[in-house]
């Protein structure tokens, strides 16, 4: 059973927040660079000081893609396990280990970007080449991510413990869940890093295996989508319902839909690569078709969550058709800005369809169409969903309250911020259908027709990410104002309750054994081979064991 009534004490409160203040000055940055990124391809700007394109389009990707998600995510959960199995300690010890590797880990990885030294984008693609310090700084962001995942394991295995013969807490589930699919995935760039990447940039190795790399970078960087995308799922199950006044639909829902996002998440790399030579079309097939499983419990989270606003919206005695929807809390920014992260799926899962369809794939990869496709899903859904997570978790922590003043600044904050992302992603899917490529800069190119059209889209781009900076300014302020300023009060941690006559949840669904057996097996029938092919077949000197001894 959940801690009911349980305030953080002061030395997990500040656990958790440092993990929100790398968040937020993750944001502010690299929206500085998203900003300067726009005008600079908009052609009516030029950087300053000599800046240098890519390294502001790497710092973007980096700090907002990479370091804003992953601090954001695991202050969260810690914050989710604290709240709902407790935190000792012990694991407070090694929560403050995992924070500070990943720290320095960002550091490092930053300075080298910052100093023109790792201009190779947040998928840092071979055969572009960073120095060492990079590729270091980000095997310490793994490290210390995995130190977090074990510590959650840990605090769901001592609660289960303590609790023995009871279901865990749904979110406690959510969040080893997410965390077991961190691990699996990581392993792969942890891998391309640590044996690929490091030698190669220390000069140990004369050359890498491109294609080798590639592949275990998209093994982890599509369920890194879904690292992002899951807890904002845990949000919209299991803690809207509380803000709008409701019960959780279905718990045995809930789990079973993380559970399939477990097994679809990660064999399904390849279709990030249905272009790339060197991979049988087959195999592209087989993971495509894994790829669209994911529709299933999409579905069912879209229905799960509209099922709980329409039986709570009646509950409360709304009447008609779509009385429920018109009653909701509109003028509460903890539920509106999440539900517009919600709204913003719908147009993004179908780009996502596009992505991953074997032909229609070819018209728009490597267009920025992909770029547009992420700002809809990631920077709209996942980011709005993590401020409305913002509003009620920093006062809560801090000791505050989200005041009037404060909720009406947020309502503004997410208007802002939808109008610059619809502004901005709506003009880089229509430039993508037209062949504009993603990560160029035409701003100094006096090309023919086709690239005038192009920049007259970047034009467009440059008008949305000058509001959406707004936005962000706008957001760190009400940031800064939660943490430090807001009155003191008590701000509620929102957990929905079961319904009282819910069904009991299946135990098979709290099965690690099997449902890790499963996803493992999945991951295995669908690289095995193709990896197999992949090395037998890699150019000589591309693999460690081709490596010549000493520096080349």
């Amino acid at each position: 059973m959940m801690l009911k009534n349980y305030n953080f004490p002061k030395k997990d409160a500040r656990l958790y927040m440092s993990f929100m203040y790398v968040t937020f000055a993750s944001l502010l940055v690299g929206g500085l660079m998203g900003l300067l990124q726009t005008l600079s391809r908009s052609g009516e700007f030029q950087l300053p000081f000599g800046i240098n394109y890519y390294t502001i389009l790497t710092v973007h990707g980096v700090i907002l893609g990479l370091v804003l998600t992953t601090f954001f995510i695991v202050g969260f959960q810690f914050a989710l396990m604290g709240k709902t199995v407790g935190l000792s300690d012990k694991q407070r010890k090694w929560a403050w280990i995992a924070f500070w590797t990943m720290l320095v880990g960002t550091i490092m990885a930053a300075v080298t970007i910052l100093i023109g030294e790792a201009n190779v984008l947040y998928t840092f693609y071979a055969p572009l080449r960073a120095h060492p310090a990079f590729y270091i700084g980000l095997a310490l962001v793994i490290v210390g991510s995995w130190i977090a995942v074990f510590t959650n394991f840990r605090q769901l295995y001592v609660w289960k413990k303590a609790n023995p013969g009871q279901k865990s807490p749904l979110l406690a589930f959510m969040v080893v869940i997410n965390m077991a699919m961190w691990f699996i995935a990581s392993l792969g760039v942890a891998i391309s890093v640590l044996v690929l990447f490091i030698p190669w940039s220390l000069g140990y190795a004369a050359t890498i295996n491109v294609l080798l790399s590639r592949t275990l970078f998209w093994y982890f960087g599509h369920p890194l989508v879904y690292f992002w995308l899951l807890p904002a799922y845990m949000a919209w199950y299991a803690i809207i319902p509380k803000i709008i006044g409701g019960k959780l639909f279905s718990d045995s829902l809930a789990r079973m839909a993380f559970i399939l996002l477990l097994l679809f998440s990660i064999p399904v790399g390849f279709h990030h690569q249905l272009t790339e030579p060197g991979i049988d079309p087959t195999w592209k097939f087989i993971q495509v078709v894994l790829t669209f499983m994911v529709v299933i419990p999409s579905l069912m989270t879209a229905f799960s969550i509209f099922a709980t606003f329409e039986t709570t919206g009646r509950r409360l005695g709304h009447k008609g058709l779509f009385g429920w929807f018109k009653n909701l809390p509109w003028g509460d920014v903890r539920f509106f800005a999440p539900f517009v992260g919600m709204v913003a799926f719908i147009p993004g899962g179908a780009g996502g369809i596009v992505n991953a369809s074997h032909q229609m794939n070819s018209l728009i990869h490597n267009t920025i169409w992909v770029t547009g496709h992420f700002h809809l899903t990631i920077a709209t859904t996942v980011i709005l969903t993590y401020f409305g997570i913002a509003y009620w978790l920093v006062p809560h922590l801090t000791g505050r309250r989200l005041t009037p003043r404060l909720n009406k600044l947020g309502i503004i904050q997410t208007i802002i911020w939808t109008v610059g992302m619809t502004i901005m992603s709506t003009s880089m899917h229509i430039q993508g259908l037209l062949g504009g490529p993603r990560r160029s800069d035409f701003s100094n190119y006096a090309g023919g027709e086709q690239v005038q059209t192009w920049i007259s889209y970047q034009l467009a781009q440059a008008v949305g990410g000058t509001i959406l900076f707004i936005g962000i300014l706008l957001m760190i302020y009400i940031f800064i104002q939660l943490a430090f300023f807001a009155p003191k009060g008590v701000q509620e941690f929102p957990i929905a309750e079961e319904e009282v006559d819910a069904e009991p949840t299946p135990k098979i669904l709290e099965n690690w054994y099997l449902w890790i057996g499963i996803t493992i097996a999945l991951i295995l029938f669908a690289y095995t081979i193709p990896m197999i092919d992949i090395i037998k077949h890699s150019p000589p000197g591309s693999l460690p064991f081709d490596w010549p001894i000493g520096r080349s």
